[in-house]
C-alpha cells in the first residue's frame, strides 16, 4: 500500500533480548505501518541492506548491550556511503543521558530510553518519518 510508513527495527550485535524490540515493531504495525523486524544478531551492513531493500522510511536499533555509539555511528556511516541519509534513525535501549548528545550529533533522529511508552514511539515515528510515495 502506497503511503504507508516503513520501518526496519533491527537487533544489532550481541545483544540476545528482543522483546522490546517486537514489542515496538508490533504497535507500530497496529498504527498502520510496514514494519520488517530483521531479527537478532545483525551486522550494521545487514540492517543497511535490508533497508535499502525494503526501501524503508525509517530504522529503529534497540540497543541493550552498551554498543550504542559504535553500532549507530557505523550505521549511520554505511547509509551516508550508499546514498541513503534519507532513511531516518531512530532508536531505543540501555543509552545514557550523557551519550544523547553525541548522537543526535552524528545523525540518530530520536533515542526513546527506558520508560518510553509504545504511544509515544508510535507518535514520533508518524509525526518525523514521511512515508515514501
Amino acid at each position: 500500500m502506497s503511503g504507508r510508513i516503513r520501518v526496519v527495527v533491527a537487533k544489532p550485535g550481541l545483544d540476545g533480548h528482543d522483546r522490546g524490540a517486537k514489542v515496538v515493531a508490533r504497535a507500530l504495525r497496529d498504527a498502520g505501518m510496514e514494519v520488517v523486524y530483521t531479527g537478532l544478531h545483525q551486522t550494521p551492513e545487514q540492517i543497511v541492506a535490508t533497508a535499502l531493500q525494503e526501501d524503508a522510511d525509517a530504522i529503529g536499533l534497540s540497543v541493550l548491550s552498551g554498543a550504542h555509539m559504535t553500532l549507530f555511528a557505523k550505521l549511520v556511516e554505511l547509509l551516508a556511503e550508499r546514498d541513503a541519509s534519507d532513511i531516518v534513525v531512530f532508536g531505543g535501549g540501555i543509552i545514557p543521558d550523557a551519550d544523547l548528545p553525541e548522537l543526535e550529533r552524528i545523525g540518530v533522529a530520536k533515542i526513546f530510553t527506558p520508560g518510553a511508552s509504545t504511544q509515544a514511539i508510535v507518535d514520533w515515528v508518524t509525526q518525523n518519518v514521511p512515508a515514501r510515495v
